[in-house]
């Protein structure tokens, strides 16, 4: 059906909650910070590392923000597979349509980005990785799918974004490619059939139709 699909990363691929969560409660022990409950940061997840946070300290205060993001890069570069996992049966999808062209647009840092896949995904399973890096716009806005389909030559009506926020949505309607909204990751269902997607998939079984 498609010639290209773009993968977001947490939530949709894998189920990286409980690192990050631990990640940002080690950062407020060594900040003497009070510990924030696990659901609770689940919530802030999605939007990139800066806003996590910035939500998660509730603080405004540029010192602060910026000595706790430093603190946490290095507690989630030590801890990036402690607990995260490719979602129950994504590794047996991605052997099974190896031969389809992937990618992955997500907004999670990319030094993160290309370790968690090394360490997860079978090798050469996509053919292009983008992640948050200086100077480049995060989903909701198009930057990176625009930039993914151009660097791969694939025409937009022939790609499909799959991803579990409404950032996702938004991104791709605003690239011009289809989406496939998921519900088994971080997004909330309701939301994100009111978001109206291309397809939907509550599990990553129901995806298999995208590929055949």
């Amino acid at each position: 059906m498609f010639s290209l699909y773009i993968f977001d990363l947490d939530g949709t691929l894998i189920d990286s909650r409980k690192d990050i969560a631990n990640a940002v409660n080690r950062t407020f022990r060594d900040l003497n910070l009070p510990e924030l409950p696990n659901a609770t940061i689940y919530g802030y997840v999605g939007n990139g590392v800066y806003r996590l946070i910035t939500d998660a300290t509730k603080s405004t205060d540029p010192t602060l923000l910026n000595q706790a993001l430093k603190i946490f890069e290095g507690h989630y570069l030590a801890h990036l597979v402690d607990e995260t996992c490719l979602y129950p049966g994504m590794r047996e999808l991605l052997f099974q349509y190896q031969h389809k062209r992937k990618a992955v647009v997500t907004n999670k840092r990319i030094k993160f980005t290309q370790k968690i896949i090394e360490r997860l995904c079978p090798e050469n399973t996509f053919a292009l990785v983008l992640g948050a890096q200086e100077g480049v716009n995060l989903k909701p806005h198009p930057e990176m799918i625009l930039k993914t389909i151009a660097q791969l030559n694939v025409p937009a009506n022939e790609t499909v974004l799959i991803g579990d926020m409404m950032n996702d949505i938004h991104a791709a309607r605003a690239a011009g490619i289809k989406v496939c909204a998921v519900s088994y990751g971080f997004g909330d269902e309701k939301e994100l059939q009111e978001g109206k997607p291309d397809f939907f998939a509550r599990t990553v079984n129901e995806l298999k139709v995208l590929f055949q």
